[in-house]
């Protein structure tokens, strides 16, 4: 659409702006309501000012400083983008299993997490999934809204949830963004590794079969540990993430995110920006990925990045020129259509999936309101995924 500046132009939503700018700012760690980036935001609201758009002060009840969890998110509408704010809903009864917490710690720090074991579990060796949440959500918050636990009753597997720490990141987004935790036997993918392998140590589990997903930040850390630990991971989930590598600090970060080079000021062929050299990965392991055609936090272009990563991967290692190919159309009961795209390869499993949410914007398909971030139009992210993990062949070891 083609706008026209002047007195017969349309006026601008100047909370969507504000909240816009800050959305970016927060998901990247930074505050701004306090320190460096006050003044930056500030400075932004100066200027909106000196172009004649007044600054509106963020509705009363919500941090504005927040990007991942502003409120509870349910999105039934398929057509549209942006997430219905509501009240958090608290009578949601838990999984019946055994919700701990633990710790882990090594030179790189300490985190905490969660382990869900469900009631019933058999006395053979189990698949084990890690969830890494987004920016300033819990354990037990994505918890509930991806209801992994009720899924782990169901196939009877365990569940871990490491936990951000505020001290590491003020918004508790995984650093992914940081050329540290980008690197194995460094920074949090050693902790995460490490929380993996505690649990694996102390219970059952199958070392073949051990599985890492996650949302936003959380995915793009769970990206991260594929190509770090591919002995660990026999597979990677990833719902609105980025690519391995996508930016080396915050700035990159927040141009990786909108995945335009004016992101960084016009700059082009840099980490992080749109026009930047593809960064290779090393490793062929098998990923599904969820991302909303319409999600303004994290656009769509790194959710098709990850699968190109990947498919260039299995084609270096494997062999293969390509992996073959087919689409599927759909659309939920709830009313959102989705294209699901499967790479499988030559005896037919499928490798690679791609699940392009039509309409959808920044959550968790099919999750429960219960948890933040979460969209209850479908699909069920949380069952594909494990539809997907458990029906990889069983390869090699950990």
């Amino acid at each position: 659409m083609n706008h026209r500046f002047g007195p017969q132009a349309p006026a601008f939503s100047t909370i969507n702006i504000n909240e816009t700018i800050e959305r970016a700012l927060a998901s990247a760690g930074l505050q701004t309501k306090s320190g460096p980036m006050l003044d930056v935001t500030e400075t932004i609201r100066r200027a909106l000012a000196s172009a004649g758009i007044e600054s509106a002060p963020a509705p009363q009840g919500v941090d504005a400083s927040v990007i991942d969890v502003v409120a509870r998110v349910v999105n039934t509408t398929p057509d549209e983008g942006t997430a219905t704010r509501r009240a958090p809903v608290t009578n949601e009864a838990p999984a019946p299993g055994e919700f701990v917490t633990r710790e882990f710690s090594n030179r790189a720090g300490k985190r905490a997490y969660k382990l869900y074991v469900p009631t019933r579990i058999p006395d053979t060796p189990v698949p084990m999934i890690v969830m890494l949440h987004g920016c300033t959500q819990s354990p037990d918050d994505f918890a509930a809204g991806t209801q992994m636990n009720r899924l782990a009753e169901e196939h009877g597997f365990l569940v871990v949830y490491p936990e951000q720490a505020a001290n590491a990141n003020a918004s508790k987004c995984w650093n992914w963004f940081n050329a540290q935790d980008q690197m194995r036997d460094s920074g949090e993918p050693s902790l995460i590794a490490g929380i993996t392998r505690e649990v694996a140590l102390h219970h059952l589990v199958d070392p073949r079969r051990i599985f890492v997903a996650g949302l936003s930040a959380g995915a793009a850390m769970a990206v991260v540990m594929g190509e770090t630990y591919p002995d660990l991971y026999a597979a990677i989930g990833a719902h609105s993430g980025l690519p391995y590598r996508a930016a080396h600090d915050i700035p990159s970060a927040l141009a990786a995110m909108k995945a335009s080079p004016r992101s960084m000021g016009g700059q082009a062929n840099l980490p992080g920006t749109a026009s930047a050299p593809r960064t290779k990965i090393s490793h062929a392991v098998p990923v599904i990925v969820f991302h909303g055609d319409r999600d303004h936090t994290v656009r769509q272009t790194n959710g098709a990045e990850i699968i190109q990563q990947a498919c260039n991967a299995h084609a270096a290692t494997s062999g293969e020129s390509a992996l073959r190919v087919s689409i599927h159309e759909g659309k939920t009961p709830r009313g959102r259509a989705f294209s699901r795209t499967v790479h499988a390869d030559a005896a037919g499993h499928p490798r690679i999936e791609s699940w392009v949410l039509h309409g959808a914007g920044h959550a968790w398909s099919g999750g429960h309101a219960s948890g933040s971030y979460t969209d209850g139009a479908g699909p069920d992210a949380s069952a594909e995924m494990i539809r997907f993990f458990l029906g990889q062949p069983r390869s090699g070891s950990a």
